[in-house]
């Protein structure tokens, strides 16, 4: 049964252009082109990658992180309590206010008490700032690495420089064993950050990130499959020119150094923008679209290439609407936000300064702050002692 699954799944018709046949890109005469199973080789790398992430990350990034100044805020750690942990766990971290109270009446607590132990509880869940910084340096030196070899490995290429020669003789192109582990390695470090996604620091673009990292381990894997690895190999290349100036600009945000940090991120947008928006679209999609089928018609392969790349084009405009943002931010306050993406923590003093100066809201639309002494005669003075009661229960 695997092998008659096996068999109709590589038809030559779903993944090569009509009238190519997967036995014309097999090894003869010294010509080595790219076959499936060598991505296997990848799940071992990428388990290696792993294991090498956790040694850069306690012995490397740790000290570093410290000696840089990168310092974790101290967190003040909340009392045990059964009720509310059940509820933190199963119903929300974030119950509306009617909850609050119900809550905070089973467990004989004030509705202020109740909040600052959820805000608490939901700071000790969020990571500390040395694993952030561990977990940038990590991406950081690879992505750097990336697009340091990237460049050294495809500087001589002709496609590189004229996209439209990824489709020279098409698909008998052979495989260049420098292009082989630039891939591989790429494939294998996607493929280790698919495995640490549980454990990594989870951020408000959580889903895309999934997505985005899915979407560039199949793209991989088809385009070496079917023999597509220039068109590939010049992906690679944009995205690793930004990526790096990101891990960069967040490192320098854990050091608190501010207007680094500005310079960084003001960097890193205008490359992100060109590459992903200009570069993209315009050199990758044009060719993919136009020209790789200008001497043949369309096949499957080729509206399932394209269908990722335009779904990875969509994950490219979501976040540059996320950096307007931070720009617009930016512009208008002369610093740059804190990075939308992340879960800020929650301070106890911030919360209950603004309580202080807000007074609290009644039902009826009386201010609960403090009154003048009634001087009217008994009736008021017998409002008033009705009035702060009441105050008090709220």
């Amino acid at each position: 049964m695997l092998s008659s699954f096996n068999e109709w799944f590589w038809q030559d018709r779903f993944w090569l252009p009509p009238n190519v046949t997967w036995t014309e890109l097999e090894d003869r005469d010294g010509r080595v082109y790219p076959h499936p199973q060598d991505l296997l080789a990848a799940l071992p790398l990428a388990l290696v990658l792993l294991a090498m992430r956790l040694a850069f990350e306690r012995f490397i990034g740790l000290p570093l992180s410290r000696w840089l100044g990168v310092r974790d805020q101290t967190r003040r750690q909340v009392k045990p309590n059964a009720t509310l942990e059940k509820h933190f766990l199963t119903e929300g971290h974030r119950p509306k206010e009617p909850q609050l109270s119900l809550l905070a009446a089973q467990c004989g607590l004030t509705l202020q008490q109740t909040q600052r132990w959820f805000r608490r509880r939901r700071n000790q869940d969020r990571p500390q700032l040395t694993k952030k910084f561990c977990e940038a340096s990590w991406r950081f030196l690879f992505y750097l690495s990336s697009f340091v070899g990237g460049p050294s490995v495809l500087y001589h290429e002709s496609w590189l420089w004229a996209p439209v020669m990824c489709w020279d003789r098409y698909p008998n192109q052979t495989l260049k064993p420098s292009l082989y582990w630039w891939y591989l390695l790429e494939l294998g470090f996607y493929l280790s950050l698919l495995i640490r996604l549980p454990f990594d620091v989870k951020r408000k673009d959580f889903k895309e990130q999934v997505i985005h990292h899915f979407v560039a381990v199949i793209l991989m894997t088809f385009s070496y499959s079917a023999n597509l690895l220039r068109i590939g190999s010049l992906v690679l290349l944009l995205h690793d020119s930004s990526d790096y100036l990101l891990e960069a600009c967040k490192m320098v945000n854990y050091m608190q150094y501010q207007q680094v940090c500005d310079a960084l991120f003001l960097i890193f947008s205008f490359v992100f923008f060109y590459t992903r928006l200009v570069l993209f679209p315009t050199q990758i999609l044009y060719t993919t679209y136009y020209e790789s089928i200008s001497n043949r018609g369309p096949f499957f392969g080729y509206y399932f290439f394209n269908g990722l790349l335009m779904l990875l084009q969509l994950l490219h405009v979501f976040w540059s609407c996320l950096i307007l943002r931070m720009l617009y931010s930016f512009m208008k306050k002369g610093q740059m936000e804190k990075d939308i993406r992340s879960d800020v923590e929650e301070s106890d003093s911030s919360e209950e300064a603004a309580a202080a100066q807000e007074p609290l809201q009644l039902k009826n639309g009386t201010a609960g702050g403090p009154r003048p002494a009634p001087t009217d005669g008994p009736r008021s003075r017998v409002a008033g002692r009705l009035t702060n009661r009441h105050t008090t229960a709220t």
